[in-house]
């Protein structure tokens, strides 16, 4: 397997005139035409694709008025021609496009599914509000430029509301990928349609994610026999899907990814995504989620009430879920100091289970590839000292694949 790590990725120089000191200009260019004054600025999502990267900012405005407000922005720049209908800044070397939020030019739908009056006639025709209702509140859950946003829509009677906006050629798809689960008798979000613009409306469903759930002082958890039941119950059609690469074959990608931010790891990483791939062995070939971690999974009572976000579902190695998850776990002890105890316990314990169940040694090198899959997420939402949370994840990482030799010493 190649690993490379260059000291400096392509699109390194994308990234940092989307994060340095010209964003803030850039960013108070736009604000001009629309008679804003930039007050202050934080980049919180970046990423990057072949052609390009893009950036979603929380930015504090002063308008004409003197009445200040925080807005969102988005941002790419790259080769080739910039996203249309976006505001076109350059310096005869550069140019990035921004755009105001919801006017996402990857993301149609978006303006539709963040106005109130629209939303309101979405709510009526299912019958979760009425004519003369109060216009429902709507929350931002999620928001990647480029790729994805989420709006939940809270009416005057409680009622609640997820639209989902993707790119509007995946909306039918991600359509009939609920409807398969729910067929399938799966506990997902029932979909109530989409739209030709890439906006599809997904019911609520009782409980909170796991995650919420490892925040209780007395966290009722499902177990891992429950967690295996619900894979167990992905719809066998999915199989017959293209198998998606593991995350033990893109390990030498994101070590690349890793070196690219933080070039002084070049060689560490490089040899723990090498260890991974060469060390590593593979599952059965199963329907997978694809993205399964604790904010997928919906509880209540210590049952298991929903699955979220099937864009990704399809066929894959069984052992990417499990490590999936474990590895998602591993990482929030870092995140969340004050709930480690309580989260090492549930990763043990489901660690135990899955282990009954696939190569216990397998099983750790695979999570290892998954914690490195995630050492760049500190860099990607702009985390205050990144650098530091990025050398603990590839620690972490680590430590995984010291515990899989250990056990495939026996």
């Amino acid at each position: 397997m190649p690993v490379t790590a260059a000291p400096q990725a392509p699109g390194q120089p994308w990234r940092e005139l989307l994060t340095g000191p010209d964003a803030g200009d850039i960013l108070q260019t736009a604000l001009v035409g629309v008679g804003g004054h930039l007050l202050s600025w934080r980049a919180h999502q970046v990423e990057h694709r072949r052609n390009g990267s893009t950036a979603a900012y929380r930015v504090q405005v002063r308008w004409p008025t003197g009445e200040e407000t925080e807005e969102r922005f988005g941002a790419w720049a790259g080769a080739g021609p910039p996203p249309p209908d976006t505001l076109v800044i350059g310096d005869g070397t550069d140019r990035v496009a921004v755009w105001r939020f919801p006017h996402d030019p990857y993301l149609p739908g978006l303006a539709t599914a963040y106005d109130p009056a629209a939303v309101a006639g979405l709510l009526r025709s299912f019958d979760l509000a009425r004519a003369g209702d109060e216009p429902p509140r709507l929350r931002v859950r999620a928001y990647r430029p480029h790729r994805r946003a989420v709006i939940e829509a809270i009416g005057a009677t409680g009622h609640r509301l997820f639209l989902k906006v993707v790119p509007p050629a995946q909306a039918a798809t991600l359509h009939r990928q609920h409807t398969r689960f729910t067929d399938a008798g799966v506990p997902v979000p029932p979909s109530l349609g989409h739209s030709a613009d890439g906006v599809v409306a997904l019911a609520a469903l009782p409980g909170h994610s796991l995650r919420q759930e490892l925040r209780a002082e007395a966290a009722e958890l499902p177990t891992g026999a429950a967690i295996l039941a619900l894979l167990d119950r992905l719809p066998a059609g999915l199989a017959d899907a293209p198998v998606r690469r593991s995350w033990r074959d893109r390990a030498g990608h994101y070590a690349t990814a890793v070196a690219s931010v933080l070039p002084r790891e070049a060689e560490r990483v490089r040899e723990l995504a090498a260890a991974i791939y060469a060390e590593g062995g593979t599952g059965p070939i199963v329907p997978v989620h694809g993205d399964f971690y604790e904010n997928q999974v919906w509880v209540a009572g210590g049952r298991i009430t929903g699955l979220l976000d099937l864009d990704t579902a399809g066929a894959g190695d069984r052992l990417d879920d499990l490590a999936c998850l474990l590895g998602h776990l591993s990482v929030l002890t870092q995140l969340n100091p004050a709930q480690a105890a309580t989260v090492s316990r549930a990763g043990a314990r489901y660690l135990a289970a899955f282990e009954q169940r696939v190569d216990p040694a397998d099983l750790r090198y695979r999570v290892a590839a998954v914690v490195l899959s995630l050492a760049t997420g500190p860099y990607r939402v702009q985390e205050s000292g990144w650098q530091r949370s990025t050398r603990y994840r590839v620690e972490l990482a680590e430590r995984w694949l010291t515990s899989a030799r250990a056990v495939r010493r026996g």
